[in-house]
């Protein structure tokens, strides 16, 4: 089956609460959908579960934060990390991004982003690539970087690009659930919403999303500088 086929007959198109502006393909059955990616013909090193076809609560926030803050987006160019859904690669373009370059090592999730982005009338400005970008510094004016800090390896390996973004003073915003691990980096949080994972897996799970901005090493140095002088 086609990966376009096997999105469009798993999922329905719907919203999420905290950002209704953006339609997205979600699961329609949240537990099945798991069971039917394991018969999708594929690679065996693009064998993925299907975390694109929610919206998780770190990159709902994301979204959010994004559309009721434009000017930090405006005229820009964006890298959006383990895009998954695309959500907040849609919202980057909202808010007046010049270009986004959505990045996500599913070869489906790549599919689904697309699918997304025509569905909310953006596809011209967003691009899709299933680079593993996390070992190298895209050339970007902001990088987003949500949900992906989900198992122990993956975690450090965010947490190493979140340093590298830092020494290279590169604007970094995370979006992560309370939930969630985090991985050891200098990070400010700038917001946190209610964010329901849609579909839910689990019944009655309240969640919360987060937002964080990566500090620069700069900026680490200029605090530690004015502790010293207190």
């Amino acid at each position: 089956m086609r990966f376009s086929a096997f999105v469009t007959a798993n999922t329905e198109f719907g919203h999420a609460a905290l950002v209704p502006e953006i339609g997205l393909h979600l699961a329609r059955d949240s537990h099945r959908i798991f069971q039917l990616a394991e018969g999708l013909e594929r690679a065996p090193d693009q064998r993925f579960p299907p975390y694109w076809a929610f919206a998780w609560p770190g990159g709902q926030a994301m979204a959010r934060y994004i559309l009721d803050n434009p000017t930090l987006l405006a005229g820009r160019r964006v890298v959006d990390i383990g895009s998954g859904s695309g959500v907040g690669a849609i919202a980057a373009i909202m808010a007046g991004a010049a270009h986004v370059l959505a990045a996500d090592i599913d070869p489906v999730a790549e599919i689904a982003i697309a699918m997304n982005a025509a569905a909310n009338g953006v596809a011209d400005r967003i691009q899709t690539t299933t680079r593993d970008l996390l070992g190298e510094l895209p050339d970007a004016d902001l990088i987003i970087v949500s949900d992906l800090v989900y198992e122990p390896e993956l975690a450090l390996r965010v947490g190493a690009f979140l340093e590298l973004a830092a020494d290279a003073e590169m604007a970094l915003l995370m979006g992560d659930r309370l939930s969630g691990r985090r991985p050891v980096a200098v990070l400010d949080e700038l917001a946190r919403y209610p964010a329901p994972l849609v579909p839910a897996l689990i019944e009655d799970d309240p969640e919360l999303g987060r937002v964080w901005r990566v500090r620069s090493r700069a900026s680490r140095r200029r605090a530690r500088s004015g502790m010293l002088e207190r």
